[in-house]
């Protein structure tokens, strides 16, 4: 595998943005196999949590190692304290994510382009914001997971207003005053209710995966979003075991999410 650390300018955000990009590269016999994709390569943009970056998952986990065998490249942005959000006060890390960002990269490299070749996963904020991508972006996106993700924003916010009231600038300048994202595209459990509306039409709805540790402070959001994906008859790749909001469950669960990915 090659590691490239990318830095460009986007357009959309009007600065200079940084990315790490993982590109599959055949080897062997240095303890790492590469497997025996071909360009255009599948690709997972994997998205870090609120206190991170974009070098946080080679940091903390071995990202590296676990994709070589699939030929899957990898793509993590940097997108600071933007909950990826086209904010209120601030950048429009949304549509730089979900737009410019996969536009650019399959610029600079093989990347396929099709949608069944994109994928998107991310922990806590990232966990918000890949499903945030699959909910809102089903035709740009075939699969998203969420590990220990702010899957309910509006819980969120109320419980961090109380816990540490210095967040609330914070929120205010993502999403603006008052409650205005309930409801909004902003919304996980409302565009879920959306995406729910493309049930027997030939539009496509992309794969759900979201998995929380039962100690985690974020555990009754995934269940809120858990229930409400049945209730509304989304299929969701569910799963919780005994962790908190760390990365030696992520570690473990980003395994997972790539055994779950559609990458044959």
């Amino acid at each position: 595998m090659a590691l490239m650390h990318v830095n460009f300018y986007s357009e959309e955000l009007g600065m200079c943005m940084q990315a790490d990009v993982i590109i599959p590269q055949p080897q062997q016999g240095i303890g790492v196999e590469g497997g025996d994709a071909k360009p255009p390569y599948k690709t997972l943009y994997l998205l870090h949590g609120m206190s991170d970056d974009n070098t946080i998952w080679q940091r903390r986990t071995s990202i590296e190692r676990y994709v070589a065998p699939y030929g899957l490249a990898v793509v993590m942005p940097a997108v600071h304290l933007s909950f990826y959000t086209d904010m209120a006060w601030g950048g429009k890390f949304f549509t730089y994510v979900s737009e410019e960002l996969p536009r650019v990269m399959e610029g600079f490299f093989p990347l396929s382009a099709k949608r069944e070749d994109r994928f998107a996963a991310g922990l806590s904020m990232g966990g918000y914001g890949a499903m945030k991508l699959g909910l809102r972006c089903p035709d740009t996106f075939a699969a998203v997971a969420s590990l220990s993700g702010a899957l309910d924003v509006g819980e969120m916010v109320a419980q961090s207003g109380d816990r540490q009231p210095e967040l609330n600038k914070t929120w205010e300048a993502i999403w603006g005053a008052g409650d205005q994202f309930k409801g909004s595209d902003e919304d996980l459990l409302a565009l879920a209710e959306k995406l729910a509306k493309r049930k027997g039409t030939s539009q496509p709805i992309p794969k759900l995966f979201a998995w929380c540790g039962t100690e985690d402070f974020l555990f009754e959001q995934n269940h809120s979003f858990r229930d409400h994906a049945a209730k509304l008859g989304l299929e969701l790749a569910y799963s919780e075991s005994p962790g908190d909001h760390s990365w030696g469950y992520w570690d473990e669960q980003i395994q997972q999410v790539l055994k779950w990915l559609p990458l044959k």
